[in-house]
């Protein structure tokens, strides 16, 4: 009867074992498919928080009508300039296709299509190249323009006026290691309000021998024939 009675309480031991286990196994499994679904579940739900992303990395969208843009001058001789439209970048140091003096891209006002773009060498380049590309501008095309390094030496009152037909209120007192950002257009019948320039001057300066870097965004108005 021992024997007996020693089995008994084995056999119930071991019952209540397998039950505590199957328990456990079924609960903790539970709990993790409902935390794991619960953290997907949060992974997917948007942030009410989070800022909504606007073309060319502006603050602020555009109007359907309306081209986002960002131009940023060089920094130094160091950094070169980068020139964005339509949510493109047109010219940057990534895709290495700037230079030294004034880099400049050209788009189709009504589609935002990259026409052209051209490095300008304004320290010891042949002017004649830049008339010769500002000369041949169509009427409905946007000129951007960013400076690096030097965006004057070379400059003429051929290239001043050229630039002021297209909507710049600032090349005329364009200068030495100045730095300058444009948007203007062929065909413009009126000054630009998208231009920022500033002066090399030594006493403001923030860089030696260099202002700081200018950096403009907004949005042009599409052309409409």
């Amino acid at each position: 009867m021992r024997l007996a009675g020693v089995i008994r309480l084995a056999a119930l031991l071991f019952m209540l074992l397998g039950t505590w286990v199957i328990i456990q196994t079924y609960f903790d499994r539970s709990w993790r498919a409902m935390n794991l679904r619960s953290w997907l579940g949060a992974t997917r739900r948007p942030s009410s928080t989070q800022a909504p992303r606007h073309e060319c990395g502006n603050r602020k969208g555009c109007p359907r009508d309306h081209f986002a843009f960002r131009l940023i001058s060089g920094a130094a001789n160091v950094v070169g300039p980068s020139i964005c439209f339509n949510d493109q970048i047109l010219m940057s140091n990534v895709r290495n296709n700037i230079g030294r003096g004034l880099n400049i891209a050209l788009v189709n006002g009504t589609t935002g299509q990259l026409l052209r773009t051209g490095i300008f060498d304004m320290y010891s380049g042949d002017i004649k190249e830049l008339e010769t590309f500002l000369t041949e501008i169509k009427s409905g095309t946007v000129v951007l323009t960013a400076t690096f390094d030097d965006p004057a030496t070379k400059m003429t009152d051929t290239v001043r006026t050229l630039f002021t037909e297209l909507g710049s209120s600032f090349v005329s007192n364009l200068g030495f290691r100045d730095n300058w950002v444009f948007l203007g257009a062929k065909g413009l019948n009126a000054k630009s309000p998208f231009e920022e320039h500033i002066k090399n001057n030594k006493e403001t300066n923030k860089y030696d021998g260099w202002p700081e870097l200018l950096e403009l965004e907004g949005c042009a108005p599409r052309k409409v024939d």
